[in-house]
């Protein structure tokens, strides 16, 4: 009987030539784990998906050095920043560019995206910090304190918080809502390289050129422990997703740390020289490196490494696996983020210092828009990983299968020996696999599909149509062939409903079409609203969407209620019209009501502030009506979920 294989801890993935000169800069997708994509000195920004050799797609558009890029969490949109101090923002799934964003005088070194608005930090080697709003293509906040450059960012989970690492020796902590500098931590003793925030609790770890990494509480705001002696520089950080450890990437190994005491859990040797990022996906870790054009990709098995106790084993693993350790905090847990986040909610009425912090568009920054662009070099793969929107899944899916273990070098050497037959090489694979990933439960009968909570606007395939139910029942095995007469008759039994229905719909139409032009916007809307369908305010609602001097504050009044109708609704194009009205009432209106209903009563009758305080109140009242439902609904994930925690935090000067 066969010796069964076993599998390592660390392997090398595969290794690319990422561009046609050196690469400059990388990162990996934190949410899958399986995208990668890097900066070179070729001005370009290549997507590669991890273990595939051919690049997917090519974002053109810098002409120096890409120095800096970052992912945001879903994997839509990447940031790329150059030598010559000039953002661009691509949208992956649309494959074009989204915003330029012009403003540093030097090197972008250090970018991030915020976890829940549509913003982007900046680091410079001009030594300032940038917040940038992708909506309207501009700097909200310019943060200065630092006296080199910034080669760090990090937004805390609820986003209330942004770190900077910088040469300066320096770690500084700024408060998105007020604007200013929270504490800054000294203590490391060359420049720092690396920031992370632990994932639950209040507290920060930073890695630094001088070989030690510090964790800061940020409750007290003081160093909890110093972990030193790493064996080089730390460039690259990362907390488990439990918060129980924190992984280093040092040369040529992967090291587990606990921090309260400060100990070393584990030492696993990995061959990947300088690692420049790391993310963890179905219990396995993948680390990426590059050296020239070349781009390397290893993986850890995190079932095998030990995560928590007080002694770090062998730096030579043992090949048995490890048996599951129940991960557990090594000391009472901080006070724990609150999510969703309500910072980020008043950066635009911030007065800024100059003209220059906030640029509008220009015709320049059209030019370089135009010449930007997207060519995707992977057809296939493209489609596999960016599906246009109303597509369900993504292929690499969120939870993909864990990449497979090689076996070890002795027994693969006595397995060469033995010289099995391939019926016995089958037999010793299952059993690898088994090791890796609990195998597949398979059914006869498939399980019967739902209908989706939230039917998408745009789809390939009518949802909830089956070709039975068009056809006749065949009792009688000998009647399986149809007659054309009763296929065409089946097919037609619903023509003349659906016909009525939609010339119903063309009727409405009309009607508010014709008191628009007799009337004004209010009477129209008055008269789409009467009609009770919701399908015809839609469609009103996608027009006045599409030009804010519409809006009025009477308008407000009558459409506020059905805009909190479509964002309950099952249909997905009903749901984005709802969320695109009420971000257009929120951004033009909520300050105007905030600050009537503020300001103190006036002397003597004054009947048109008297109206307009009464329509402020009834907005107002409706705002709050509205708050409640969608904050329950922020926690959401996809595009839903992030459209609903951007309102959550546009709505949260109503709390």
């Amino acid at each position: 009987m066969a010796t069964p294989v076993v599998t390592k801890t660390a392997w090398k993935l595969q290794e690319i030539v990422a561009h046609a000169s050196n690469v400059s800069s990388l990162v990996l997708g934190k949410a899958s784990g399986r995208l990668l994509a890097t900066g070179g000195d070729d001005c370009r920004v290549n997507l590669w998906s991890i273990n595939k050799p051919n690049c997917i797609m090519s974002l053109t558009g810098h002409t120096s050095p890409v120095e800096s890029v970052r992912l945001n969490t879903p994997e839509e949109l990447i940031v790329a920043g150059s030598q010559s101090g000039s953002i661009r923002v691509w949208d992956l799934e649309a494959a074009k560019i989204l915003r330029t964003l012009m403003g540093h005088k030097a090197n972008i070194c250090s970018l991030d995206f915020h976890p829940y608005g549509e913003f982007v930090a900046s680091g410079s080697q001009d030594t300032n910090i940038k917040l940038w709003d992708i909506r309207r293509k501009g700097c909200v906040f310019r943060y200065r304190g630092h006296s080199q450059a910034v080669r760090c960012l990090r937004f805390s989970p609820d986003g209330k918080w942004l770190a900077s690492a910088a040469d300066d020796h320096m770690v500084k902590l700024w408060d998105l809502t007020a604007g200013k500098m929270m504490s800054e931590f000294p203590g490391h003793t060359g420049p720092v390289n690396v920031v992370e925030f632990h994932p639950n609790e209040y507290l920060l770890a930073s890695g630094s050129s001088d070989r030690t990494i510090r964790f800061w509480d940020l409750e007290k705001f003081q160093v909890v422990s110093c972990i030193e002696g790493e064996p080089g520089p730390v460039r690259s950080i990362l907390f488990n997703p439990d918060g129980c450890c924190l992984y280093s990437g040092c040369q040529d190994s992967l090291r587990v740390y606990g921090w309260e005491p400060e100990r070393c859990f584990d030492v696993v040797l990995v061959h990947w020289g300088k690692v420049a990022d790391l993310a963890i996906c179905n219990d396995q870790l993948i680390g990426v490196a590059f050296s020239q054009s070349n781009v390397s990709s290893y993986v850890v098995d995190l079932t095998r490494v030990t995560r928590t106790g007080t002694v770090a084993r062998d730096p030579v693993q043992d090949s048995r696996p490890l048996a599951q350790q129940p991960p557990h905090p090594s000391a009472p847990l901080r006070r724990i983020y609150e999510r969703p986040s309500t910072a980020c909610s008043k950066p635009q009425r911030v007065k800024q210092n100059s003209e220059s912090e906030r640029r509008s568009p220009s015709s320049e920054d059209d030019r370089d828009e135009r010449e930007s662009r997207a060519e995707i070099q992977n057809a296939e793969d493209y489609n596999e990983i960016f599906q246009p929107k109303n597509s369900i899944s993504r292929t690499p899916p969120r939870r993909s299968e864990p990449f497979p273990a090689p076996p070890e070098d002795d027994m693969a050497t006595a397995k060469e020996a033995a010289k099995p037959s391939p019926a016995t090489d089958a037999q010793f694979l299952v059993p690898n696999l088994e090791v890796l990933s609990r195998p597949p439960v398979i059914t006869s009968t498939p399980a019967p599909k739902a209908e989706p909570a939230i039917f998408p606007a745009t789809r390939n395939e009518p949802i909830g149509l089956k070709a039975s139910n068009f056809l006749p029942a065949v009792k009688i095995p000998q009647q399986a062939e149809l007659v054309d007469e009763d296929a065409m008759s089946q097919i037609r039994k619903g023509h003349d409903t659906m016909c009525v229905v939609l010339t119903s719909r063309h009727k409405n139409l009309d009607t508010v079409r014709g008191v628009w032009t007799t009337g004004d916007i209010k009477t129209s809307v008055d008269s789409a609203v009467a009609i009770n369908d919701l399908s015809v305010v839609v469609d009103l609602l996608n027009i006045v969407n599409q030009k804010a001097s519409l809006w009025k504050l009477d308008l407000c009044t009558t459409v506020l209620p059905q805009i909190e109708k479509l964002l309950q609704s099952k249909y997905e194009s009903y749901v984005q019209t709802g969320c695109t009205s009420l971000k257009l009432i929120l951004q033009r209106f909520l300050p105007l009501i905030t600050d009537i209903l503020a300001a103190p009563p006036s002397v003597g009758v004054d009947i048109s502030r008297e109206e307009r305080l009464h329509k402020c109140r009834l907005c107002y009242k409706q705002l709050k009506s509205i708050s409640s439902l969608v904050k329950s609904k922020s926690g959401l994930s996809g595009r839903h979920g992030s459209a609903f925690r951007e309102l959550h935090l546009l709505m949260a000067s109503l709390d």
